[in-house]
């Protein structure tokens, strides 16, 4: 799926909850982590669950592995990934993330401890940027 899609979903459903079904099928999909990654250094800091991050520069775009032990967060991490995989750093880096997220009313609908969370995945996908644009 990829970020129209994503968006013409949002669309189309009335409410949250809806939405919030939607997100956690888009997580369903999601390939798991070997356990042997679920490691305390690719831990992301600032999430209420467990998420863990892997990434790796390639032909000069970033890939990126996430996991999480949460449906809702594995749902989010769907959407950041078709949001960042496969891009240039400056891409990852300049995307307005938090545009899209007022734009599909992701953090408004989302307790204080998971927007935070989703905001604590952002920005370490984003330092991971600044490190491979280096």
């Amino acid at each position: 799926m990829d970020l129209d899609e994503i968006r013409e979903a949002f669309a189309f459903f009335d409410g949250w909850e809806d939405k919030y079904r939607f997100v956690i099928d888009l997580g369903k999909d999601l390939a798991h982590l070997d356990d042997a990654h679920k490691t305390p250094a690719n831990l992301v800091r600032g999430c209420q669950s467990q998420v863990w991050l892997l990434t790796e520069l390639r032909g000069g775009r970033m890939r990126f592995a996430i996991d999480s032990d949460a449906q809702i967060v594995r749902g989010l991490i769907a959407i950041i990934l078709t949001v960042f995989q496969d891009r240039t750093p400056d891409e990852v880096r300049t995307f307005d993330i938090e545009g899209l997220f007022a734009e599909l009313e992701l953090i408004k609908h989302l307790t204080p401890t998971r927007g935070n969370g989703l905001r604590a995945m952002v920005a370490r996908i984003h330092q991971e940027a600044e490190r491979a644009a280096a």
